[in-house]
């Protein structure tokens, strides 16, 4: 037998944000790779879409909402009593509004600092909870350049996904403990419905202006999920606290 550190064969993971975009593409992927899936997002309909498009067997959908961030840990609990044990996690849930800062409100910091940082702080605190320290566990958090450099009226959604790559650096040290790796990846500008929200609130100008800034084109969310694959896998064993640029370029402007 040919040993493929990339086959998640026998392993279960937690997929947030699972019922579109990059998260729905890493579950198409992981799937793929042998993984059983716990497949969460608001959306029931939606996550059963993405379900039905998914090799193997054995996937199951769990609705939760991820403002409703004092819950999330027990709601974990609960997954690992109801379907077993849990090897991975990769956070993909988030909401991205463009506001500036004229319009700036608290209600609007809230909501996007509990559903993009705070919820998945709550999840990684129920996920490590009685784990099997003889097996080796993953966290991937999908993060944003817009953490590492400004972007007029995204200010709010950059400072949740640069606490996003600051939460990965403390919980990789703190974590190591019950033997989980923590990493993440910060996407540039990604096809996804959400890119499309994004083109809706801005002018054609501006648009144009944030194509221009990726000279590889946009990326496809298959391209954020390979990255994730590879840093949950077996693959990744010795790479901790990481945050992947997965940006076509755009870091090099």
């Amino acid at each position: 037998m040919i040993f493929n550190p990339m086959d998640f064969s026998g392993k279960r993971v937690l997929i947030t944000g699972a019922s579109a975009g990059i998260g729905r593409a890493c579950a198409v992927l992981l799937a793929k790779l042998g993984a059983t899936l716990i497949l969460n997002g608001r959306d029931l309909v939606a996550l059963e879409k993405t379900a039905s498009s998914l090799e193997g067997c054995g996937h199951v959908c769990s609705p939760f909402d991820m403002a409703d961030t004092d819950k999330l840990s027990d709601w974990v609990k609960s997954l690992v009593k109801e379907y077993g044990y849990i090897d991975g996690f990769v956070h993909c849930a988030g909401i991205q509004i463009t506001k500036p800062i004229r319009v700036f409100d608290q209600a609007f910091f809230n909501e996007t600092m509990h559903v993009n940082l705070a919820s998945a702080m709550a999840i990684a605190k129920g996920f490590r909870l009685k784990r099997d320290r003889s097996k080796q566990g993953a966290i991937v958090f999908v993060s944003s350049i817009a953490g590492l450099i400004g972007q007029t009226g995204n200010t709010v959604y950059g400072a949740s996904k640069a606490g996003l790559m600051s939460l990965t650096r403390g919980l990789s040290m703190e974590l190591l403990r019950d033997n989980i790796r923590v990493n993440c990846v910060a996407p540039a500008l990604v096809e996804t419905e959400m890119a499309q929200r994004t083109q809706d609130s801005m002018t054609e100008a501006q648009y144009q202006h944030m194509l221009n800034q990726h000279p590889m084109g946009l990326g496809q969310p298959e391209d954020v999920a390979n990255a994730v694959a590879f840093l949950l896998s077996d693959a990744a064993k010795w790479i901790n606290a990481v945050t992947l640029p997965v940006e076509g370029g755009y870091l090099a402007n």
